[in-house]
């Protein structure tokens, strides 16, 4: 798959979670009234940068029309935005990666990778409750559909990955290690299996990530960064 039948793929699962019709323009940004969109909190207004254009959704009539003047090329920088817009507060940026089967770089599954648990399995959450509140809301595996594809020291399950079923296919993916046992490679090989499996079912897999060590372990496996996301309140 070509990175252009990427992005158009990428698109298609950014477009259905706009909660109206709007399609990405050939350049800029296209901006739409939603008040049910997933591409930001409630009540926010989301932007999402897939190749050299993007869409937004914003949640009142009027709200941002300022965002339709923005490139996409600073339409989801923080910065930039606030420099040109009134902004109350931003969320992200987020980067998005994705890949597909010819692009994966399987880490070889081994022993380690001992168990497939179900989504919410207790030795899950034991894992999610030993690390900050904030590595735990970031990882997002409370929120898989997936199985948990885990590794134990012992009893404990000391990291796992999964994924979460989205709009066209999509396999949005989630990862943890536990606080002592990072930088042992452990991360890649729980989401290597991860990627796989959803992979095997034929979805898309995404890797949407803030934390400059998530995006490394994407590129490890063979993710390509393709866009942005950022998320704005804006003034009432």
């Amino acid at each position: 798959m070509t990175d252009g039948s990427l992005v158009a793929r990428a698109r298609q699962v950014w477009t259905e979670l706009a909660g109206v019709p709007v399609a990405f323009p050939p350049a800029g940004i296209a901006v739409v009234t939603s008040r049910t969109s997933l591409l930001c909190p409630p009540g926010w207004a989301g932007v999402v940068v897939l190749g050299n254009a993007g869409i937004a959704t914003v949640p009142a009539d009027g709200a941002g029309a300022a965002l339709a003047d923005l490139p996409a090329a600073v339409a989801t920088d923080a910065g930039q935005v606030r420099a040109r817009l009134a902004v109350a507060d931003t969320l992200g940026p987020a980067t998005l990666a994705y890949l597909d089967r010819r692009d994966f770089l399987p880490i070889q599954r081994s022993a380690a990778v001992q168990e497939e648990l179900p989504a919410g399995h207790g030795d899950v959450v034991a894992l999610m409750a030993s690390v900050s509140a904030e590595d735990a809301g970031e990882c997002g595996l409370d929120e898989i559909t997936s199985p948990a594809f885990v590794v134990r020291e012992g009893s404990e399950v000391v990291a796992a990955s999964g994924y979460r079923r989205w709009p066209a296919s999509a396999a949005q993916l989630s990862v943890l290690t536990g606080d002592r046992c990072r930088g042992r490679g452990l991360a890649g090989l729980v989401a290597s299996a991860a990627v796989a499996d959803a992979l095997d079912k034929g979805l898309l897999p995404q890797w949407r990530a803030r934390p400059p060590a998530s995006r490394r372990v994407a590129r490890r496996l063979g993710f390509r960064e393709l866009g942005t996301q950022l998320s704005l309140r804006l003034p009432a």
